[in-house]
């Protein structure tokens, strides 16, 4: 109330244009003086129906509204940038992993590629032993061919030597003969 009392006096005082009104100020034909016992009215009202307490409440409310908002808004800047860490977390784990994928599948391909070779080298000494066997068995197949051919050579000569003694009359030494000179050709 004192606060009102205040005002209205400096109101009162700072009155420029009362001061330029024609007549005595204090009197009812003067509007200076009715705009002002108007206006104290005015003023007695909204201090009477605790005006100033109401707005000064609804901006408390407001304040305290605004101020909610403030610390919502910091809780929510805080989540998100815990939650831009974890993301930030998560893509490093990922790149990692990535990463150690990639050197694995590396690793594994160079494996691969090593085993690759080294079964192509046992492939073809394989191929190659199979190679020197075929030409072993070809060289004692060839051999024993020309063995067989010989003998067989060997027994149309003894025969035919025999068959010559036999009708000269030396048979039994041409046989002793025939049958040394066989087995020394078979050795």
């Amino acid at each position: 109330m004192n606060r009102i009392a205040a005002i209205a006096l400096t109101l009162l005082g700072a009155a420029g244009p009362a001061a330029a009104a024609s007549g005595p100020f204090f009197s009812l034909g003067n509007t200076d003086f009715i705009v002002l016992i108007a206006f104290i009215v005015f003023i007695g009202v909204l201090v009477y129906f605790k005006v100033p307490a109401l707005i000064g409440g609804m901006l408390d409310k407001r304040a305290e509204g605004i101020r909610s908002d403030l610390d919502e808004a910091k809780r929510l800047r805080e989540e998100a940038q815990e939650i831009y860490a974890s993301y930030e977390r998560r893509q490093r784990e990922v790149k990692t992993q990535a990463d150690e994928i990639v050197a694995n599948a590396k690793r594994d391909a160079e494996a691969q590629a090593a085993k690759a070779q080294d079964d192509l080298k046992t492939s073809i000494e394989r191929r190659l032993q199979a190679a020197e066997d075929q030409i072993a068995s070809a060289e004692k197949d060839a051999v024993r061919a020309v063995r067989d051919r010989a003998v067989q050579t060997a027994i149309a000569a003894a025969t035919e030597l025999l068959a010559a003694q036999v009708k000269g009359g030396q048979r039994s030494a041409g046989i002793d003969e025939a049958i040394s000179d066989v087995e020394t050709r078979l050795n």
